[in-house]
């Protein structure tokens, strides 16, 4: 998409994928108002960057010094690369969840049981306490507002990744204007609208199966169906703010990609396994139990 700089009046292309350009000339930042259409509606709201870019660097070099012991020993002194901040576009969605469900709920007792037993060759009786439960039938409804489920619609950052990132601080959301992303890289989105919605509406089951998990009585249960309907369903476009930088632990390997909530500083990241420092971890532990078998063989007569 071609775009006119309003500054100094120079022809600029826009990837299709992003709303936003900084001039290369005068250093201008520019917002596309492309036309809305059912994949890429304009966004409504969007939160703010609250974590700088030095912030952010400084949370992933603390992040790669403290990963477990068998991550990649180049990690620790990992140079980054291609910082950036990007407002990634994410569906906000909303509903009114109505659920039937049945269950068999535990509740524990304790017996007396008696027993025997050999004791120095002879057969003795003892007593014992056990605890037993008594399962009854409960079924019911639930109702419930799901507020707030956050599903990516960006192809560039997974479902699994912003669900890593999360939470972000929603109370903080603003109307969406041109000028709170200027200056930025702000994607559209580039999921379809339908494909959200199903990840939001799967995210809203599992959120209304954990409260009910957390809702039944008893000392224990068993979960046996749970039919839920959603209504009043709203699903907004939020752009939610996020530093992707590159992390070059191998010359001779991709670096690692890693994102951080640009409001809160959780960082996420896939960190490669060193399986020579797992080698030689199964190595040592065969090697210590190997020592131990063998001086408890010595010391027996």
């Amino acid at each position: 998409m071609n775009l006119r700089c309003q500054s100094c009046g120079a022809d600029l292309v826009v990837a299709e994928e992003l709303r936003t350009t900084v001039c290369p000339y005068c250093a201008a930042p520019s917002v596309v108002e492309r036309p809305p259409s059912v994949d890429r509606p304009p966004p409504t709201f969007a939160l703010g960057f609250a974590m700088t870019q030095p912030s952010a660097a400084e949370r992933v070099k603390h992040w790669l010094r403290t990963r477990h012991p068998w991550s990649h020993s180049g990690l620790k002194k990992a140079p980054l690369q291609d910082v950036r901040g990007i407002y990634v576009p994410a569906y906000l969605y909303s509903a009114l969840a109505q659920s039937e469900y049945s269950a068999s709920i535990g509740e524990n007792y304790t017996e007396t049981e008696t027993y025997t037993t050999t004791e120095n060759g002879k057969t003795v009786t003892k007593t014992r306490t056990v605890t037993k439960t008594e399962w009854r039938s409960l079924s019911g409804e639930h109702a419930e507002y799901v507020p707030d489920v956050l599903v990516t619609a960006s192809r560039g950052l997974t479902n699994v990744e912003l669900e890593h990132l999360e939470p972000f601080d929603l109370r903080m959301l603003a109307r969406y204007e041109p000028a709170l992303v200027a200056g930025w890289i702000a994607e559209e989105p580039s999921l379809s609208r339908e494909e959200c919605l199903a990840m939001a509406r799967q995210e809203a089951m599992e959120k209304v199966k954990r409260r009910l998990d957390a809702f039944m009585p008893g000392d224990s249960h068993r979960m046996q169906d749970v039919n839920t309907r959603l209504s009043a369903e709203s699903l907004e476009v939020c752009l939610v703010p996020v530093w992707v930088l590159a992390a070059r632990y191998d010359p001779e390997k991709p670096p690692l990609r890693v994102v951080v909530n640009g409001q809160s500083g959780e960082v996420h990241g896939e960190v490669p396994i060193s399986w020579v420092k797992v080698a030689l971890t199964v190595v040592a532990v065969a090697v210590l139990v190997l020592v131990v078998y063998l001086m408890n063989q010595g010391g027996r007569p």
